[in-house]
């Protein structure tokens, strides 16, 4: 029977996360609140535990979860080669509402899933977050629900769509607690990928493109220009009410042209599955598709307002699948076809590995 304990006070907030400890310890799931939408997370380094987070959410290895943590200052020990321009983001926005893409190590003992040598790092701006975190180090972090549902931006309701397959819910009110800024596209963390030599933005979330810009000018804003965004972000949300999309000011000409087709193309699919996609969602497929020679994915999980999209764009413009000439931003990836996702010249943990890992708990074979 899973419980769900408060944790607004000092008090509370203590007891809630010495119990949290002892739950992620025993390799299990604990929901907990972030700055944007309550989380369901695992210890990073639990093979067993990515494996029920993902179960818990009915996903499947090929939509890897983001990893929490508690500082800035640990994402040089969980990721490689890290750029000046994604220090420069997360000294300006962390803690704080940007998920950033980045090599992994490649000696991490851990299996987050099909991540192709990347991970997707944040500093959340919660205090109840961040006191889970400092506890029990980082953590793989998706929104708390269940495949096709809202995200949760309630413990309760978190609890109603995960119900058992969940120890342990922590309460600290609804989410998220305050209001995004007003040219923000999303509650949810904008995501920037930093794998290449231009920062690419992923998904236009709570931290607008310009205040990107501000900080590093390079950041290139996705699959549509300016003009383009700005009309499909006016374009109410058939399920919400809200228009997103990415916007660009740095493409033009046949890319952003390109984008737009696959945007529309993007939205047909996705009406032919039962699915009303966003303005976010089709504009950042589109412009994944337009980035890496990848039609744009579309199928029933597109979740409104949900941070699950996390992992749909972000497995999209990790995909390693032959590069093509026609796309405005080349991340100088090696996506030459390899029968197992490498880096570096470096073999990720295989499948077979991993299964092994799930299945009996021993330790990292290639430790």
């Amino acid at each position: 029977m899973s419980e769900i304990l408060p944790c607004g006070t000092e008090e509370e907030r203590e007891t809630a996360v010495a119990r949290a400890a002892e739950v992620v310890a025993d390799g299990e799931c604990v929901v907990l609140p972030t700055d944007t939408v309550y989380g369901i997370g695992c210890d990073a380094f639990s093979a067993p535990g990515v494996q029920g987070l993902l179960g818990a959410k009915g996903r499947t290895r090929e939509m890897p979860p983001p990893v929490l943590i508690a500082r800035p200052e640990v994402m040089e020990a969980l990721a490689d080669q890290v750029s000046e321009d994604a220090r420069a983001l997360a000294e300006a926005f962390w803690p704080g509402a940007l998920t950033l893409v980045c090599w992994a190590q490649p000696s991490l003992g851990w299996d987050l899933g099909e991540t192709h040598g990347t991970v997707a790092l944040r500093v959340p701006d919660d205090a109840a977050a961040r006191a889970v975190l400092e506890r029990v180090g980082p953590m793989a972090v998706s929104s708390a629900n269940r495949t096709g549902m809202p995200a949760a931006r309630t413990a309760q309701a978190a609890q109603d769509m995960l119900q058992d397959r969940v120890p342990l819910y922590l309460d600290d009110g609804p989410r998220p607690v305050e209001e995004p800024a007003e040219d923000a596209r999303d509650t949810a963390s904008t995501i920037v990928d930093c794998t290449g030599e231009t920062p690419v933005v992923l998904r236009h979330g709570a931290i607008p493109l310009q205040r990107l810009r501000e900080v590093v000018p390079a950041v290139h804003g996705g699959g549509l220009d300016d003009a383009a965004a700005q009309a499909t972000s006016q374009r109410p949300s058939a399920s919400a009410g809200d228009g997103r999309a990415h916007e660009d000011g740095a493409t033009g000409g046949a890319g952003t042209a390109a984008a737009a087709s696959s945007a529309r193309d993007c939205e047909e699919r996705a009406k032919q599955n039962g699915v009303e996609p966003t303005g976010a969602v089709a504009a950042g497929l589109a412009g994944s598709a337009v980035r890496t020679g990848r039609p744009a994915p579309v199928n029933g999980d597109a979740e409104e307002g949900d941070e699950t999209s996390d992992e749909e764009l972000i497995t999209a413009m990790v995909w390693d699948g032959p590069s093509q000439d026609a796309r405005p931003v080349d991340q100088v990836r090696d996506r030459n076809h390899r029968h197992e996702p490498r880096w570096g010249g470096t073999s990720a943990l295989s499948t077979a590995d991993a299964e092994r890992l799930v299945a009996d708990g021993t330790q990292d074979p290639q430790a």
